[in-house]
């Protein structure tokens, strides 16, 4: 193969292949006696390999040394692994996709990119306005982004997500937003917010939360997020944490 055939063969450019040959990662084969380098099938190979170790955002000088491990292997394994990173990128892409169709679904003006599960448990809860339930929303989608949580904590809250007494426990909440820190309302919505989720759900978030910088009475994340809250919403949110975990003590 000439030059130009082995790069439209891998997917690259002439140019980069002779990159390749300046840096030492592709060696230079022989010249024919016509002044035209002659490329076999490991040449493409090995270019293929350059080529995927580079989209995957390896330097040129780590692609250099994960080429260096692979001399002397037989080409029949080389392919393989080969075949191999392609089944691979084909079920990161079947993955991606599956995300995409689920976004995709999504009434106008309720896209999110989150995960196929978060998505699906989403869609279990009814339709509301409720700016704490949107709160609550949006700090699910924080700890899915994180991939510290996942399927197991959504069949947990499935039944939660679902229930319609959960949106006006929410709603409840919401009413608390100009209320005082020592608001008779607090304790009994608290109680209810706790009777209504499972204790397994608040032990794998808080699982998951790292404690900031080795404080465990107060992790960084709940610190943060019951500022997000008015004092009396903040008050009934600390209730119901140090109800399932203990976590959190005294006051900010």
């Amino acid at each position: 193969m000439r030059i130009g055939e082995i790069a439209a063969l891998v997917g690259v450019t002439p140019r980069a292949i002779r990159h390749y040959h300046h840096v030492g990662l592709l060696p230079e084969p022989e010249r024919r006696p016509n002044g035209y380098r002659a490329y076999g099938v490991r040449d493409a190979v090995r270019l293929a390999r350059v080529r995927r170790l580079t989209e995957l955002g390896l330097s040129l000088d780590e692609v250099r040394a994960v080429l260096a491990d692979d001399a002397g292997r037989e080409l029949a394994d080389v392919l393989e692994e080969l075949d191999a990173d392609l089944a691979r990128q084909q079920a990161e892409l079947a993955e991606r996709r599956q995300r995409l169709a689920v976004l995709l679904a999504a009434p106008p003006g309720e896209v999110e990119p989150v995960s196929p599960e978060l998505a699906a448990l989403l869609a279990k809860a009814p339709a509301t306005t409720s700016p704490s339930a949107a709160l609550d929303r949006e700090h699910l989608s924080l700890l899915d982004a994180s991939g510290a949580v996942g399927e197991e904590l959504y069949a947990a809250l499935g039944p939660v997500a679902a229930d319609p007494a959960v949106l006006r426990l929410y709603e409840r909440l919401d009413e608390l937003a100009d209320a005082a820190a020592d608001d008779p309302r607090i304790g009994p919505l608290a109680a209810e917010l706790v009777a209504a989720v499972p204790a397994e759900v608040f032990s794998q978030v808080f699982a998951a939360i790292p404690a900031d910088g080795g404080r465990t009475d107060v992790p960084g994340f709940v610190e943060a997020l019951l500022a997000e809250y008015a004092p009396a919403q903040a008050e009934v949110v600390r209730r119901v944490m140090e109800a399932f975990t203990g976590a959190v003590r005294g006051r900010t």
